[in-house]
Order: C-alpha cells, then structure tokens, then sequence
C-alpha cells in the first residue's frame, strides 16, 4: 500500500476501447469486456484474454450493430446472470459459455430524419441503425430489464425478454442517444434516463424519470445549469430521492428525486463527466460517488453519507444546533506501508481518502467554547478525546514550509528537519467555525504525555503532502463506538462501528489474543502514567518533614527527561531498560510491548507474549510499591 493510488493499483483488463468492464461477481481476477462484435475475458492470473460473445451465426440476420459503447453488466439479483448488448439483449447464465438472444431489434426502425443533416438530408433514407447504449438492470426484479438506444428509444420488459415494451417518452426526438439509465432501488416501476442531445444540436441537459413502468415521464432537470449535454443519473442505492447527475461540464446532486438540482462540484475541474457510479457494498466496506470523465480520469467524493443525512443536517441548522452525521463504518487500514521512502513527488498519482475513520459535523453557528470529539467504547470509558483546542506547530511545516525551512536552519535539530517538508500532510483539526467540517478519528487509543511538537523523525509510510502522524498508542480492536461531538456545552452522539481489514484472515483466537493483550498493556501504561503523574504532584506537595517519603517517591518517580514517544525505525525507545524501575519507565515498557504488536492483525509470538506478561508484572510491582507510599505519605 503506497499511501496513494499509483501504478500498482493498476493494470489493464485488455477490453477493446471504449468498452466496459464487467468483472465477475464470483472472481474478480476475470473480468468480462464488451466490444464491437464481441465479449472479451480476461483472466489476471494468467494475463490471457479470449473471446467470448455471441457467435457470428447468433449475429447474423441484423442482431449485430454496435457502437463505441457496448452495454454489459451482471445482474445485481442473480450473480449468474451476464446482458450484453448490440441493437439486441443477450443473456448468458453460463459466464458467457453460451448466449441466447432475449429481445428483438429494440432501435427505431423508422423515424424522422434529423434537422441537423442539413443539406444532406435528402441523401438519408430511414432504417434500422441504431444500438443499445444503455441496459438498467433492476436490483428488485431479475425480470425487469430497462434499455436505451443511441437513436431515442427506451424500452422494458418485466418477464426477463419475453416481451418488450417501447416507452420512450414523446418528447425524445429520433437520434437522441440515451447515454444511461438507472433502475429503481426502492421500486421496480422507476428508472432514471440520461438523454444526450448532442447530435441533434441541442446542447443542454436532458434528464427524465418514471415511476410507473414508463407509462408517464417528467424531465428533471431545474437547476441544472444549461449549455452541457446529460450523460449519466444515478439513484443513491440507500437514500430514496437522493439523486446524481453528470453533465459535459459537472456533477449535480438533488434531494427530492430531480424536482430540484444543487451543484456537487466542489474542487473538481470543468469536465465532460461521462458516467457516475455509487460505491457501496459490503466488499469495499465505503461509500463513495465515483466520476469517470472524458478527459480519461478518475474523481472520487469520499463517503456520502452526510449527502444521505441532509435533511436530518438541516433541521438541526433550522434549529441553531450543531449536528453530528452518523459515520460509514470505518476500517482499520494501515495508511501507507511502502516503507520507508516514499515514491517522489513528481510520480503520478491518485489521493487516497482521509486515513482512520471520517467524522462529520455541522455547526449553526461559531461555537464560543472549544469542540470536543470523544470516542467511547461499549463499557463507557473514553478512549480517544480531541479538542479544538489542540497544540498545533506554528510554523507548521506542511502549512508553510518556507517559514518551517527557516526554523531548521536555526535549529537543525528541530522536528522533521531531517525529512523533506513536502511530506508533512496538513493538521487536521476540529473546528468551531459555522458550517460543515470533516475529521477524522486516527483508530488508535489515546497517547500518553506526547510532546504535540515532537514531530516524526521516522516518517515510516511517508507520502509527500500526506504523511499523518499516527499517535505512538495501540489501534482499537474492532468494536461498536460511540462517537460524542460537545459543542457548547450540547452533546451529540452517533454509534461507529470500527471493522477489521476485510483482507485480514487470522483466525478470530488470534486476533482476541491480541486485542486482550493490547488493551491489558495500554491500561496497564496509562495506570502508571496517571501514578507517575500523582506522584510528581505529591512531591511537591510534600513538606520537608517527610524526608524518608520523598527519597521513596523520588525513586519511582523521577523527573523525565526524554520524550516519551518511540520514533523512527527502532520501534519503542528503550522503554523500561533502566537498571531502576520506575513507573514512567514500566508504562513506557507496557506501551513499548503493545506496540510490538501493531504492526500487523496476527496474533502474538511467543515473544511478544512473554515480554507483556514481564511489562505487566513490573507495572503491578511498581503499582504496589506506589499505592504503599501514597498511603504512608503524610495527610495535608
């Protein structure tokens, strides 16, 4: 994992251009392709591609045209089912072994010759000419099958092909090419077609809906600034009414099924955006709007879920109150691990999301005391708190690194002055400025007593722009949180459910063996932590008559004198190697042992397991040695 999408994320599937891909839903290393006059396999493991559509035989007779684009998909109810199309549907259950033709020529086989063809308009003699471009398949129904054509048809069946019906609404004109079309998630009589217009010299949008199997159609597209042709609508698969758009130049978004439409285009540049789909299934553990443009790129809008909770957004708006969006599951995934230099900055490459696990929130208005975000596991007790009142380095060397590049220079020993300061990913911090903020929980415990300005000399997992300090605490184990926003003084809380990396395949003994030995050696750190920290106020506290308890407290309580936190390539530094034992030095040794098992979801050695069971013996010495002075100590 390179920390960001770069060319080993990639590969090609060897499909004819233009085509569309099509993996198998039951193997992802084969993936079925549409072309021209036939259907492409290509198989990752082995690198070869081999045909597989319908035969020429099959083809003959005018079942054969095709375009650029050729429709293929796998049914979303029927894992077995392959629709490929030409100006025909074909159906495979076989994984395209064989195919059987389920509709008739669904292209106009008359029509009117377009206004455009101009002066050669005399030279045009109507006939059957058109292809699909566009299958629906319906995620309710295996029967109901919508297509759409590059001359204005739209057709459907509701038996799986044993009759079809033409439903094209009046107003598409002959020639209109229906670019896509989605099928209802919460009702098989609905679907959403994108009619592009282009090639009838009408450049704006053209977007319709039915709710009734096509007998009536709006179009919707209020909002929706003129002047780019439609080319893809998608329905949120969770949200009903929740709608996207794509045109020749943007993204759109409506709330209330297209009555009305809102620009969704945020960062993203003027582009001829050529399809949208909805990421969301249990395999990606996400939920995203994907955008594939012309300009042959990929945009990514990272977690949608605040677009579904809108309503809920706004109605704390209406109220003055700041609202907490219920997260997406979260997935604890290591970051980046191409350590532990990183691919130069000039290498192309993708941006992955925010690491851990994204928090949203709104606020009516500028809050008047610090943000608070506490994470609180199942037994009530709060595992990781931020505030917006958190330290962060000023210069900050990701902020602006010509003022940071001039405090290494008078001290070159300062924080990250030894890396390049194009690594450094911006703070990410809580805010408590009116509007939407997103943030994100690191999926880690709290640290104990890091220095904020400390920096990370080791940058293991660096990418430049985005290498996030991770806290030197253990990852949570996988769980139901509680997510608790407190803004002035209000509480907002939404349950987060925290996952294990899908790819994970340690059995579940290991994996709790783990996760009691972690949280067993972080409680044990942060008890001695808290003592180490009593200690150092009951010393001061402590008069002059007390000359025996001071030697004593003095002894498991030193003063520190070097950063608590473990950097670098060594792991945990040095922790507990002092010939006296301390409390700062047994929970810095817990801690050092619990880290010893972060890096990976296995289970722990035989020597990880006996050098915790030594941290916490230790931790329970000096623990005993601490509650025995505290109570011998002197009341004041």
């Amino acid at each position: 994992m390179d920390g960001q999408i770069t060319f080993h994320d990639w590969h090609p599937v060897n499909i004819q251009e233009y085509g569309v891909a099509a993996p198998d839903p039951k193997d992802v290393d084969l993936v079925y392709g549409s072309a021209r006059t036939n259907v492409s396999l290509y198989n990752r493991r082995t690198g070869q591609t081999t045909q597989v559509g319908p035969s020429t035989e099959q083809r003959a007779g005018g079942f054969g045209r095709n375009v650029r684009t050729m429709p293929i998909a796998w049914s979303p109810v029927d894992e077995n089912t392959l629709l490929y199309a030409s100006d025909v549907v074909w159906k495979s259950t076989d994984r395209a072994h064989s195919w059987t033709r389920i509709s008739p020529d669904l292209t106009r086989q008359t029509w009117q010759v377009p206004a455009t063809a101009g002066k050669y308009a005399n030279t045009v003699t109507p006939a059957p000419l058109g292809s699909i471009t566009a299958l629906a398949l319906s995620p309710l129904d295996i029967n109901v099958i919508w297509a759409g054509t590059d001359d204005g048809n739209i057709q459907v069946t509701m038996n799986g092909g044993g009759a079809w019906s033409n439903v094209t609404p009046p107003a598409i004109k002959p020639w209109t090419r229906i670019f896509n079309m989605d099928a209802g998630h919460f009702d098989k009589a609905t679907v959403y077609a994108a009619a592009n217009t282009l090639r009838i010299d009408d450049v704006n949008p053209h977007f319709w809906r039915t709710h009734d199997g096509g007998k009536t159609w709006a179009e919707i597209a209020n909002g929706i600034a003129p002047g780019a042709v439609a080319n893809s609508i998608r329905e949120d698969p969770r949200q009903r009414g929740l709608l996207y758009a794509a045109t020749d130049l943007q993204v759109w978004v409506s709330f209330d099924d297209g009555d009305r439409w809102e620009s969704l285009k945020f960062d993203m540049p003027a582009i001829s955006v050529r399809d949208l789909e909805v990421k969301d299934d249990s395999t990606c553990l996400c939920a995203d709007l994907i955008a594939g443009t012309h300009g042959r790129g990929f945009w990514i809008l990272d977690n949608v879920t605040p677009l579904r909770q809108r309503a809920q957004a706004e109605a704390a708006r209406n109220a003055g109150n700041a609202y907490l969006f219920k997260p997406a599951v979260a997935v604890r995934v290591r970051f980046a691990t191409n350590d532990p230099t990183p691919w130069p900055p000039e290498l192309p490459a993708g941006e992955n999301p925010l690491p851990g696990g994204i928090i949203d929130y709104t606020l009516a208005k500028d809050a008047s005391a610090p943000v608070t975000l506490d994470i609180i596991d199942a037994g009530g007790k709060t595992i990781r708190h931020y505030s917006s009142d958190d330290h962060v380095r000023n210069p900050n060397p990701s902020l602006d690194p010509a003022a940071y590049d001039k405090v290494c220079q008078q001290t070159p020993s300062a924080p990250d002055c030894a890396l390049p300061l194009y690594w450094p990913a911006p703070p990410i911090r809580l805010s408590t400025r009116a509007g939407f903020h997103r943030f994100t929980w690191d999926l880690h415990f709290d640290p104990l007593g890091e220095d904020p300005d400390s920096g990370d000399e080791g940058a293991t997992g660096a990418v430049p722009h985005h290498t996030y300090e991770l806290p030197y605490s253990p990852w949570a184990p996988p769980a139901t949180y509680t997510a608790r926003l407190t803004v002035d003084g209000k509480r907002n809380e939404q349950p987060v459910t925290l996952r294990l990396d899908p790819r994970v395949s340690t059995p579940a003994a290991g994996l709790a063996e783990l996760n009691r030995l972690t949280r067993e050696l972080y409680d044990d750190a942060v008890r001695a932590h808290g003592a180490y920290v009593e200690g150092r106020a009951l010393l001061a506290r402590l008069g002059p008559g007390a000359v025996a308890v001071t030697a004593k407290l003095e002894a498991i309580a030193p003063p520190e004198n070097a950063a608590r936190r473990g950097r670098g390539f060594g792991g945990g530094a040095g922790a507990g190697s002092a010939a006296q034992l301390t409390l700062a030095s047994v929970s810095q040794a817990a801690m050092a042992a619990a880290m010893a098992m972060q890096g990976a979801d296995v289970a722990p050695t035989a020597g990880q397991t006996a050098a915790a069971a030594k941290a916490r013996a230790d931790v329970e010495a000096l623990m005993n040695q601490w509650s025995a002075l505290k109570a011998s100590a002197p009341a004041r």
